[in-house]
């Protein structure tokens, strides 16, 4: 993906390339586009401010924490020899349905410019379920420099639950879909959780995981629960099954339970924001009532010199050497506060492969950090062209609660880029409802996310002419 400098002149006209690997088959309706200079530009976000000082840099700073390696033996050994995650990928026992067996409003708040080349929806019981909601996206393409997990081409979507007491509260879980054959994609149900009392047990991890990467053999999440810490770590070889089916979570009468699912991702380390805790303040300016599309839980309240940024957004940065992980706070959309974007760099030690670089006390710090005008962000994905040209920042912002679609921004230092389509008030309406995160496939040249229940890739040179 290449950063473009200026705004493309369009001409008018009906245009959507919306036909899935050329078949023909419309995923939205037709948007006329416009000219980018007839574009509303009072919205305009202009250039990302840096962030230097450590006032603003110190916050940023993470302490991690390893879950004993005697806590995840001592589970292991009630549990059961641990499998990797080519064993879950080898027993999927759901469907994705490809875009022709999707409802006409699953695919209506897919991208209208640019357009989806492939989108596929969830088993029709997962789609109807109000309770489970689509959240996160990455694949084998973050996770490998070959992208592939053993044989296998993958994705994993996260997915958030938000319960009562009465229900089991809160909840996580991750749809591992198997990705080899793209004309079907199959996938199963694995339960996050966090070993407790020395691995004797486990809950599940009560956190929107709106933020999620693979990388290496790690499994990266955002945390947004009680317990005060910005990010849960899991590692993709010590995947376990449960042997109750019940909706219990954790070690019941007769063996363990994961909320009826097969399999049980228990968390090996976590990363504490240094200063304290990751402390999100109100966030009700960001409510649209809109239930798949943005939820005030979701988003922080946009950076804070008096709290920890917390993030909600996550990627993966393979063009930077070592790797580095992308994150992202949003600001309620409407608050008037700015986003906050920064990344880390993934430890270069193979014994330490899919955590973060620390210090000598266990301590990450931010590579670099940036304030942007852009709010309500849902996405957020960095790419690097050149150390001369630094990198460029993809900003998935979420829809208005009047519009199934929300906009796509290319920002860098110098300025920003974003597409034209449709004839309402608002042109910048392009992208997908922003439900979910963005993550790029390197090897198939795609980037893909969630748009309210579907999932779906675009290729990352449409993205590169839309933004021109």
């Amino acid at each position: 993906m290449r950063q473009r400098g200026r705004h493309r002149r369009r001409a008018r006209g009906r245009a959507l390339r919306a036909a899935l690997a050329g078949a023909g088959l419309a995923l939205t309706g037709a948007a006329t586009l416009i000219s980018t200079s007839q574009a509303t530009v009072t919205d305009d976000p202009g250039a990302l401010r840096p962030l230097t000082s450590a006032a603003r840099l110190d916050p940023l700073r993470l302490t991690e924490q390893l879950v004993p390696e005697r806590s995840l033996d001592r589970l292991a050994a009630a549990m059961g020899r641990p499998v990797d995650a080519g064993t879950v990928l080898t027993s999927t026992d759901r469907t994705l349905r490809a875009a022709d067996g999707c409802t006409a409003d699953e695919k209506r708040a897919l991208p209208v410019e640019p357009a989806a080349t492939r989108a596929y929806c969830w088993n029709t019981a997962d789609s109807a379920s109000r309770q489970w909601r689509p959240q996160s996206v990455t694949t084998s393409g973050d996770a490998a420099d070959d992208g592939l997990w053993g044989t296998h081409r993958a994705i994993l979507s996260g997915w958030s639950r938000h319960g009562d007491r009465a229900t089991g509260g809160d909840l996580a879980r991750v749809a591992f879909v198997n990705a080899d054959d793209p004309d079907r994609l199959t996938y199963t149900w694995a339960l996050l959780v966090i070993p407790v009392d020395g691995g004797r047990d486990y809950r599940g991890l009560a956190s929107h995981v709106s933020g999620m990467v693979w990388y290496r053999d790690k499994l990266l999440v955002t945390a947004s629960g009680d317990d005060g810490d910005a990010l849960y770590v899991y590692d993709l070889r010590r995947v376990q099954r449960a042997t109750v089916a019940g909706d219990e979570v954790g070690r019941v009468p007769g063996g363990w339970a994961a909320h009826g699912y097969r399999w049980v991702l228990p968390a090996v380390a976590s990363y504490r924001p240094t200063r304290g805790s990751c402390a999100p303040a109100d966030a009700s300016a960001s409510a649209t009532g809109a239930e798949d599309r943005v939820d005030s839980a979701d988003f922080a309240s946009g950076s804070d010199a008096n709290t920890a940024p917390c993030p909600n957004s996550l990627s993966v940065d393979r063009g930077s050497v070592p790797g580095s992980l992308v994150a992202g706070e949003a600001a309620p959309r409407g608050s008037g506060r700015r986003t906050l974007l920064w990344r880390y760099s993934f430890s270069a030690d193979p014994a330490r492969a899919g955590l973060l670089a620390t210090d000598s006390a266990g301590t990450a710090s931010a590579q670099e950090a940036y304030e942007t005008k852009v709010d309500g962000v849902r996405g957020v994905l960095s790419r690097r062209t050149g150390a001369a040209d630094g990198a460029s920042w993809y900003l998935a912002r979420a829809a208005g609660p009047d519009s199934a679609h929300g906009t796509l921004w290319r920002q860098d230092r110098r300025g920003a880029e974003t597409t034209e389509c449709g004839s309402s008030s608002d042109t910048h309406r392009c992208w997908g409802d922003g439900t979910g995160a963005l993550s790029y496939w390197p090897q198939t040249d795609e980037v893909w996310s969630l748009s309210g229940r579907t999932l779906f890739a675009v290729p990352a040179p449409s993205v590169e002419r839309a933004l021109r």
